[in-house]
């Protein structure tokens, strides 16, 4: 068995990688692993084992089409997480993640297709959805995304489901709550608040912190993704929810309390453009075709994040020194 993991530098991709390579899904304990990065700000190197003898690292574009068709070829699933993930490096300039997003997803899929891959899970998210006020969005939900990142894994998704309507490829969808874990860019909320309590600084909190996430930890992200790789039908979409829903004030509250600071630590700071007031998944699909539950309680795994930075400041002050 061969995979190929695009964006598997980066966080979840990474995660994803090491828990292939360290035998955490069973039937793939010997899975040969390629891991395809361009290695931009928020991928690194050190995420990934590279002297594990069943990795193949590869420093590449996902649309450089010249070297897809010749790196593809051999690999029995794709997992394509490679993307530009940042909300609000989006509303700055919107064109790479039209270039990264839609244009990396359909070459890749070319590449898939023609060398006859037979399983292509594409990673995608929750904002594709947009904002909603009650309630929670199936799969069936229409897509209303709101940011220029939202917008172009919205339009990367339905790229993917038109090879699999239009090829045959056979294509499974994702689409996830918010993550958090080790190994995450120190731009992203979790990540920015603990390093930046930790150096002793202030953390910013948008408008008046009332807008609403859903939380889950990476291991149970990727552990569904490998469900819709093994046991996934076709042309399918799985929403990926983890259970735990947030005002961003509240998780400001647990990191404050989990790194020994207070509010003096918090400036408000004005609200983002477009800013969603609040995503919410039904997983209930997930759950019952695939038998998804995720397992790392809350407050534990956050707890368990915190001490993960604050023991590994090398790993995010070198990311600081190059933000």
């Amino acid at each position: 068995m061969r995979i190929l993991v695009t964006g598997g530098a980066g966080f979840i991709g990474s995660n994803y990688a090491r828990t292939l390579l360290g035998g955490g899904y069973p039937g793939y304990e010997e899975a040969e692993v390629t891991v395809l990065d361009a290695l931009t700000y928020a991928g690194n190197t050190d995420n990934l084992p590279l002297d594990h003898p069943r990795l193949t690292f590869v420093r590449g574009d996902v649309t450089d089409g010249e070297l897809l068709r010749s790196l593809v070829p051999g690999h029995d699933c794709v997992v394509h997480f490679a993307a530009e993930s940042h909300v609000d490096r989006s509303v700055l300039g919107a064109a790479e993640f039209v270039r990264t997003n839609v244009v990396g997803t359909q070459s890749l899929l070319d590449a898939c297709l023609a060398a006859g891959v037979a399983r292509f899970v594409h990673v995608s998210t929750d904002e594709v959805y947009g904002s909603i006020d009650g309630g929670s969005w199936t799969e069936d939900s229409p897509l209303l995304p709101n940011s220029p990142y939202a917008a172009s894994k919205a339009a990367a998704d339905l790229m993917a489901r038109a090879y699999w309507r239009t090829h045959g490829l056979d294509v499974r969808i994702t689409r996830c709550s918010n993550n958090y874990g080790p190994y995450q860019h120190i731009e992203k909320l979790v990540p920015l608040f603990i390093t930046r309590l930790t150096a002793g600084g202030t953390v910013p909190l948008y408008g008046d912190g009332h807008n609403v996430r859903e939380w889950i930890h990476v291991d149970d992200h990727c552990r569904a993704v490998q469900l819709v790789l093994t046991r996934g039908r076709a042309g399918e979409v799985y929403n990926v929810g983890g259970g735990t829903a947030l005002t961003n004030r509240r998780m400001t509250e647990l990191l404050l309390e989990l790194c020994g600071a207070d509010w003096s630590r918090v400036r408000h700071v004005e609200d983002r453009k477009g800013h969603d007031l609040r995503y919410a998944v039904d997983d209930g699909k997930i759950r019952a075709e695939l038998g998804y539950r995720p397992q790392v309680p809350f407050e534990e795994g956050l707890a368990r994040v915190v001490h993960w930075y604050r023991a590994n400041p090398a790993w995010w002050k070198a990311m600081e020194a190059v933000r």
